[in-house]
C-alpha cells in the first residue's frame, strides 16, 4: 500500500523511533567489550574495586603481562595454533559444504529434506557427550595434543551449519541463468566457477566468517585434547585466571588481544557478511 502525503511524518517518526531503539542496542552490546577494553589498561588493583574505578590512571601493565612480561611465556605459538586450525578448519568446510549445498538445492537429490535434518540433528547433541568417546579416539590414534586433530574436529562441527547456510545462499541463483548457460554448452565446473560463485560470493564470505568465529573461539575440546604443542588461544587465555591474587586486568588485556583477529576479519568482511547474512531473507 503507498504511503500518502499525510502518512509522511507519521512514518519518518516511526523510522526514528526505530533507528534511537538499534542505536541504544548497539551501544548496550558495545558496553561489555568497553569495560573489557577499560579495565585491560588499569592496574590490578584498580581493576578489582567495586564499583569499577573509571577514572583510575591508565596503564600497559596487563598486555605486558599477556605478551610474557614476567613469565617469559610467549602467547605467539597458541595464537599460532588457533589461526592455523581455524583457517585450514573453514576452508576445509567450504571445499564440502558447496557441493553438497549445490546438490541440495539447485540439483536437489531424492529425500533431500532428510539429509538436511540429519545435519541439522547433529547439533543437538551436546558437544560434552562426545568428549570421551573422541578423546579414547585420538589417544588410540596418537593425535593428542596435535593441531590436525583440531582441523578435523572444527570441519566436522561447522560443516552442518555451513551446508544449512550455503544451501540457503545457493536457492537464490536463479535457475533460468542456469540452464541457459547449459544450452550454450557450459559444464558443471564451468557453471559453478563463473555463473555460481559471483553470485553467492557474500553468502561464500558470510559463511567463512562464521565458521571461522566457531573455530577460534572454540575452548572444550581444545582444553581437553590438547596441552603444550597445539594449545590453542582460548585455552592460553584461561591460563591467567589462578585462585590466589589478582587477574582481571592481564584476562581483559589477553581477552582483547585474542579478540582482535576476529573483530578485524569482521571489519574486513562487514560488507560481504551484510549482503550474505540478507541474501535469504529478500526472496
Amino acid at each position: 500500500m503507498a504511503t500518502t502525503t499525510a502518512d509522511a511524518p507519521v512514518v519518518r517518526r516511526r523510522r526514528g523511533a526505530l533507528g534511537l531503539l538499534a542505536w541504544l542496542c548497539g551501544v548496550l552490546f558495545f558496553l561489555p567489550v568497553a569495560w573489557m577494553v577499560l579495565t585491560s589498561l588499569h592496574s590490578e588493583s584498580d581493576a578489582a574495586t567495586n564499583p569499577p574505578s573509571l577514572g583510575a590512571p591508565l596503564t600497559l601493565q596487563g598486555y605486558r603481562e599477556f605478551f610474557g612480561a614476567s613469565t617469559g611465556v610467549s602467547p605467539w605459538p597458541p595464537l599460532i595454533n588457533s589461526f592455523s586450525a581455524s583457517l585450514m578448519s573453514t576452508l576445509l568446510v567450504l571445499v564440502l559444504s558447496i557441493p553438497a549445498a549445490y546438490a541440495l538445492s539447485i540439483k536437489p537429490v531424492r529425500k533431500w529434506s532428510d539429509a538436511m535434518f540429519f545435519f541439522l540433528s547433529t547439533k543437538m547433541l551436546p558437544a560434552v557427550a562426545g568428549l570421551l568417546p573422541i578423546y579414547l579416539i585420538a589417544k588410540n590414534s596418537g593425535l593428542l595434543d596435535n593441531v590436525a586433530l583440531l582441523v578435523i574436529l572444527y570441519t566436522s562441527m561447522n560443516l552442518p551449519i555451513a551446508v544449512w547456510m550455503m544451501r540457503s545462499f545457493l536457492a537464490e541463483v536463479p535457475v533460468e541463468i542456469l540452464e541457459a548457460a547449459s544450452i550454450d554448452g557450459a559444464g558443471l565446473p564451468t557453471v559453478l566457477a563463473r555463473i555460481v560463485a559471483p553470485v553467492v560470493a557474500p553468502g561464500i564470505a558470510a559463511t567463512s566468517l562464521i565458521c571461522f568465529i566457531f573455530s577460534w573461539n572454540e575452548l572444550l575440546f581444545a582444553r581437553v585434547l590438547t596441552g603444550v604443542v597445539a594449545g590453542t588461544a582460548p585455552v592460553f587465555l584461561t591460563g591467567f585466571v589462578t585462585s590466589q591474587g589478582l587477574f582481571l586486568a592481564k584476562v581483559c588485556a589477553a581477552a582483547v588481544c585474542v579478540s582482535l583477529p576476529v573483530l578485524i576479519a569482521g571489519f574486513a568482511a562487514q560488507d560481504k557478511l551484510v549482503q550474505g547474512l540478507s541474501l535469504g531473507a529478500v526472496k
